[in-house]
């Protein structure tokens, strides 16, 4: 199966940058904790990362990969490669001239994102002076953004998917090695930002020369396609916008709270991020170029079909995944990042942000499958509407929930608003007929729950069991967080087997390819 395959070929280096990718935040928090480098870190390290999902991922992607793989289906490799070089000239025009900009009103904009910053002048000096020291990012991996898009279209997901490994094989480096010549860590790690950048670019440039896409830079120019491309990208930017601007309002919220509340939020997120990196965009990644391509052909049925088989794949890892960090979010935590600067208060209150983030998990990853349903078709449009209305939600749950929970009601506000987005892209594709649940689907749903369910029952019960092992020091701490992880996965995929939610010949698709008679690697 192609879409499996190519999801597991992204899903396989997205996991490997995520265990990078502890390593890296287990030294972040031993380095700074929850204090207010840490914080001013946070913010500088968001704020690169908020202008790259509003002009690359989210907005380019969805209208590059399409026009990309119609152009490659219909001319050929050349002209599609000129289509890339004459968007990637003006991509680079525009950047320069933004990022100069927004370096010189750093100060103004930190009154943007972080307000609650002005009351401690010097952490908002340090977060200034971090943000302008990773802004460059912003430039380079917007690039990134687009190569990626073009070796996807190809087919060729490996390089791309590698491109975060790079980031937190440059960040690890920067903390071990720069640390003791720099003011703080947070300098370190500013600059490890900076240079990850620039390797990222370097490493897909190689990339697209070995597939033969020599991609120069033309004099920027606002030619018939480079112009549909930029009024498809208009909502959605807008749409990418209103979905930034709804993280923008946790972050400008947390800093209002007391100094920590955002370094919580971060830490939860980036164990929440395993589970939705290596499904939820793995899939994202591979299932638009296919859509795109299968729509093109008018192969409607085998749109559809794809669409499923996406939202299946979703749900068998990120149901489980909701269920098993509600019960062991503490354990996670704990083994995790409780050393040096973090301490059991933080690791509490970082947990209680995981289990919070956790109930949205498959919502998260379910957004992702339905949008590409839309982008697939050049419709841009329809999801900003939908966010716009997700947005107006999350700001009055933010307001409302942190009144009670402070900021675990951030990250609750965050999943009830994913859940209500998933189901109106849902509702909406329903409605024109572009996407319907097949038997296969809803049968192994109910049967994945099931399964969850039995896991969620085995893991408390261990859990209780080990308690003594579990209060045994950092070894008894680690030994058992093992026990749960590797006992919860089997007796989840047992049961799934037993209960028919998955085949033994699916669990063993996802641990390598499988051969026909004739020896042609499937999935």
């Amino acid at each position: 199966m192609v879409l499996l395959r190519s999801i597991l070929t992204v899903g396989g280096f997205t996991m490997l940058s995520r265990v990078l990718g502890f390593v890296r935040d287990i030294l972040v928090a031993a380095f700074l904790g929850a204090g207010p480098i840490a914080d001013a870190f946070f913010i500088a390290f968001k704020m690169p990362n908020f202008f790259r999902r509003l002009f690359a991922e989210g907005a380019f992607n969805a209208a590059f990969v399409p026009l990309f793989a119609a152009k490659l289906t219909d001319d050929g490799l050349g002209p599609a490669a000129q289509f890339a070089a004459a968007v990637l000239s003006v991509m680079v025009s525009f950047l320069i001239v933004f990022v100069t900009a927004l370096q010189i009103a750093m100060p103004w904009l930190m009154y943007v994102f972080a307000p609650g910053f002005a009351d401690d002048p010097e952490k908002f000096s340090l977060a200034v002076e971090l943000t302008r020291i990773t802004f460059p990012y912003l430039l380079f991996v917007s690039l990134v953004s687009l190569l990626g898009g073009v070796l996807n279209s190809l087919g060729r997901f490996a390089a791309a998917a590698a491109t975060p490994v790079i980031l937190n094989l440059v960040l690890i480096g920067a903390m071990l090695l720069a640390t003791p010549y720099l003011p703080s860590p947070g300098h370190s790690l500013a600059w490890g930002v900076a240079v990850a950048g620039v390797a990222q670019f370097l490493w897909l440039v190689y990339a697209c020369r070995r597939e033969g896409i020599a991609l120069h830079l033309p004099r920027p120019r606002l030619s018939p396609p480079v112009r549909r491309l930029l009024r498809l990208m208009v909502p959605g930017a807008i749409g990418a916008g209103v979905v930034q601007i709804n993280l923008l309002v946790d972050i400008v919220i947390a800093s209002l709270l007391p100094t920590g509340a955002i370094s919580f939020l971060y830490y939860a997120d980036r164990v929440n991020q395993l589970p939705l990196g290596v499904v939820g965009v793995a899939i994202g990644t591979a299932l638009l170029p296919l859509l795109s391509r299968q729509l093109r052909a008018g192969e409607d049925g085998e749109a559809l079909n794809s669409m499923n088989r996406a939202i299946e794949i979703a749900l068998l890892f990120t149901i489980p995944g909701a269920a098993a960090l509600l019960i062991i979010a503490h354990p996670i935590v704990s083994v995790l990042f409780e050393r040096g600067a973090f301490d059991a208060a933080t690791s509490l209150a970082t947990a209680q942000a995981l289990m919070a983030y956790a109930i949205g998990l498959p919502a998260y990853v379910l957004i992702k499958v339905l949008a590409s349903g839309f982008f697939a078709r050049q419709d841009t449009a329809t999801p900003v509407r939908i966010a716009i209305v997700c947005v107006a939600i999350n700001v009055v749950l933010n307001l409302t929930l942190i009144q009670f929970l402070a900021h675990v009601g951030i990250a609750l506000a965050t999943a009830i608003s994913a859940w209500i987005n998933a189901f109106l892209l849902a509702t909406c594709l329903r409605r024109r007929d572009q996407f319907q649940t097949d038997a296969r689907l809803r049968q192994r749903t109910m049967r994945l729950l099931a399964a969850a369910l039995g896991m969620t029952a085995a893991l408390w019960g261990a859990l209780i069991f080990l308690e003594n092992l579990y209060a045994d020091g950092q070894a008894g701490k680690v030994i058992v967080l093992a026990i749960l992880v590797v006992g919860g996965l089997g007796v989840y995929f047992a049961l799934a087997v037993l209960f028919r939610a998955a085949t033994i010949g699916d669990v063993k698709s996802l641990l390598g390819r499988k051969k026909t008679g004739d020896g042609t690697p499937t999935a």
